[in-house]
């Protein structure tokens, strides 16, 4: 072997380390996230308040550990790394990783004890991993001085992405909640080792003062204020698609890990080594945005998977040439920890707006095409034909005409698109209109304020118009952190919808009319039949319950003498439900009707034993499923609510998700007898009828059959050989997806 040969195994060796340590530590970073959420849901519930203090303190935290990473780098590294051991091996105390027993205190504030829960109970580890991708950058630029330090940033989004997919297909579905906390438990004794045999490679005596020397110029301000925004553009717009995706395009299980996968792919692509990936997708960046951006905002029913997958590649894009142009500024590796600082405080500025401001600022998804405008705006543009290029070059014709020529003819392209003038562009004006904004377009790119013009008018004719009358029309949508409720009136139909899916539909033209049950509901279906079989069942005084408010439709089966009390998570749905001016369901039929707004689960514990004889679980919106509701111990809180002949009826309609296997399970575990039904709407059931599947549960016997002997195709209820139930401390949906089998 050759004296350079020999040289060379112990750098690789060392990159190697770094890598290695890169990884482990990333990888434990986004597999906490979710982990902790699923521990947190049979405690805290699911309100608003709880998950949007939750990424709070994510932010908080991530945001921390990068100012501790930037300031370890201003000691000197025996220092630091002595320092860092010590924060690790302290934070080893709240091992095994878990939440503390203690529950929300009566009448405590969600939003103020919520962070302090998840603080105390999982910050320290939190604090202590996320700072490893800037510090072992740093570490490893001292290491091996004149290496390019930036590179790694690639490997440690491999490992967050890696943890962010391996908990919802390896992890949640192969391990109990305490297993999986275990695991990380040993993971994060391995990052402890590793961080140490990283110190050990830092370089001692003179050789680390030289090393450590901060001898480059510290970046302007102005360069300071460009990293953040970069960052914060990409950030926003991943929480947006995700907003958008389910609220607006599909509700598909899983889909949030989409987004999230290819932000974090975006950085391993833009701090390659290799960057010719990266210049291709800058390069082609601003076309895609403008085709994108403007078919995805207009939101066709028709095709929404291939919108989806639009939306998908449009932030991929946006991603990589934002992420790219921050590589491109990016400092000498001496002010390493500072770059990653502003990149963290980006990502938490735009998260903050996707997440947390929009919801409350709008009454749609306009941060959406609001953060595709600022993506168009910065991303990096170059004339992608040389004759558009010498065209916009060309002397003579001030650059303030140019523009000005440019928004007259988008204007006129958007009113011809709109109007339709003569009816000569056909049935389908604002396609036509569209083809020549882009074309348009594709011959300002490289022209920044000429081609953000464009894209604003092609937002703004292509779905951005629709969504701002609706908004014009005053309370016809409401938005809140559960989602876009919007409100349409079709002849004598009032429906209200959240995103694509239907949440309920009134009938209108008379009283008579307004008081018919709708869509799911209807009495042909399980729970309209159980409605109906409940005087014979429980006599006049029958006391029910009903888990999801929407428009109120179950209501119109209330009678005389009865007791009922809905339990809504979403206070917006509370007042949809209550106003006579959007809908009567709960006016003409239950007034008096008892509303108990906030988490199911929790507030069905402080109802009184044995207080219900019907209870209908219908919380399932935009076919998401609150697994929560849906494990065994849940199971066990339904049956204290209800008497021991009482009924519980679950809504198990869904479009992705095989849900009996999950309710045949609990109910065999806890004792339940129970029946199934799907229902099917006939000519004689009209247009406002739609397809469910109801399951109907109660521990009698005989007051299950009593049900079934009143008609309808009940069936026994299925059980899946081999499948495992779900409990509070293992729960999967992948088993359940529709052709997984």
């Amino acid at each position: 072997m050759t004296a350079a040969a020999i040289g060379v195994a112990p750098v690789r060796s060392r990159r190697a380390l770094f890598v290695a340590t890169i990884l482990t530590g990333s990888f434990l970073l986004f597999l906490v996230q979710p982990m902790v959420a699923r521990m947190a849901l049979p405690k805290l519930g699911g309100a608003p308040a709880v998950w949007n203090s939750a990424m709070l303190v994510y932010q908080a935290l991530l945001l921390g550990g990068y100012a501790y990473a930037h300031w370890l780098a201003t000691l000197s590294q025996r220092r630091a790394a002595t320092i860092h051991l010590g924060v690790l091996a302290l934070a080893a105390l709240w091992l095994p990783l878990g939440l503390f027993a203690s529950g929300m205190p009566a009448g405590a504030e969600p939003a103020l004890w919520v962070p302090w829960l998840l603080g105390a109970s999982i910050g320290p580890l939190f604090f202590a991993v996320s700072a490893q991708a800037p510090l072992m950058q740093r570490w490893y630029a001292l290491a091996e001085p004149g290496r390019d330090p930036y590179a790694l940033y690639a490997a440690s989004n491999v490992g967050s992405f890696g943890g962010l997919i391996a908990y919802p297909l390896l992890v949640e579905p192969g391990l109990a909640l305490k297993m999986q906390s275990l695991v990380w438990s040993g993971g994060y004794v391995l990052l402890i080792a590793l961080v140490a045999l990283c110190a050990w490679r830092l370089p001692r005596g003179d050789d680390a003062i030289a090393a450590a020397a901060t001898v480059s110029p510290p970046p302007p301000r102005r360069r300071v204020a460009h990293w953040i925004v970069l960052a914060a553009v990409p950030s926003g717009l991943m929480l947006a698609t995700s907003t958008f995706l389910t609220t607006d395009i599909v509700a598909v299980p899983l889909l949030w890990v989409l987004p999230l996968g290819l932000y974090l792919l975006s950085f391993t692509v833009a701090f390659a080594a290799d960057s010719r990936v990266a210049k291709l997708v800058t390069t082609f960046a601003p076309v895609m945005i403008l085709l994108f951006g403007g078919a995805v905002i207009a939101g066709r029913q028709d095709t929404p998977y291939l919108n989806a997958l639009m939306a998908l590649l449009l932030l991929f894009a946006v991603a990589v040439a934002l992420h790219a142009r921050m590589y491109a500024l990016r400092p000498e590796p001496d002010r390493l920890t500072g770059f990653y600082l502003a990149m963290a405080i980006g990502g938490a500025l735009g998260g903050v707006f996707a997440g947390l401001l929009a919801p409350v600022i709008f009454d749609w998804t306009y941060e959406y095409p609001l953060l595709i405008l600022a993506a168009g705006a910065l991303a990096p543009q170059l004339f992608l034909l040389p004759f558009v290029g010498r065209f916009w070059r060309v002397e003579g014709w001030p650059r303030s005409i140019r523009i000005a020529a440019v928004v007259a003819l988008t204007g006129a392209l958007i009113l011809v698109g709109l109007r339709n003038p003569g009816g000569w562009l056909g049935h389908t004006p604002e396609n036509f209109a569209f083809l020549a904004l882009a074309v348009l377009g594709v011959l300002t790119v490289g022209a920044r304020i000429s081609y953000v013009v464009v894209l604003a008018g092609a937002l703004f004719l292509f779905g951005g118009y629709r969504a701002l009358e609706v908004t014009m029309q005053g309370d016809q949508r409401t938005r809140s952190y559960f989602g876009v409720y919007t409100i349409r009136d079709y002849p004598d139909v009032r429906t209200l919808a959240h995103g694509t899916t239907l949440h309920g539909v009134e009938l209108t033209g008379s009283p008579l009319r307004e008081r018919v049950p709708t869509s799911y509901y209807t009495p042909g279906s399980g729970v309209g039949r159980a409605m109906m079989a409940v005087p014979a069942l429980y006599g006049p005084n029958a006391r029910i319950g009903v888990v999801g408010l929407g428009t109120g439709t179950l209501a119109c089966y209330a009678q005389p003498g009865q007791d009922w009390r809905f339990f809504e998570i979403d206070p917006a749905v509370v007042r949809i439900a209550r106003d006579p001016a959007k809908f009567r369901f709960l006016s003409r039929c239950a007034p008096d009707a008892t509303i108990v707004v906030g988490d199911a689960r929790r507030q069905l514990l402080e109802q009184p034993t044995s207080g219900l004889d019907l209870l209908a679980l219908d919380a399932f919106s935009s076919d998401a499923v609150p697994m929560h509701l849906m494990t065994r111990e849940a199971f066990a809180t339904y049956a204290r609510a209800l008497q021991p002949r009482g009924l519980l009826l679950v809504h198990i309609s869904n479009r992705f998700l095989d849900l009996e296997p999950v309710v045949g399970a609990a109910g065999a575990g806890g004792g339940w007898y129970g029946a199934q039904i799907t229902f099917e709407p006939g000519i004689d059931d009209g247009t406002s009828a739609s397809t469910s599947d109801w399951i109907a549960l109660s521990r009698d016997s005989a007051v299950l059959g009593a049900l079934v002997a009143q008609g309808g195709a009940w069936r026994p209820l299925r059980l899946r050989k081999g499948f495992v139930g779900w409990t509070d401390d293992y729960a999967t949906i992948l088993p359940l997806l529709r052709g997984w089998r």
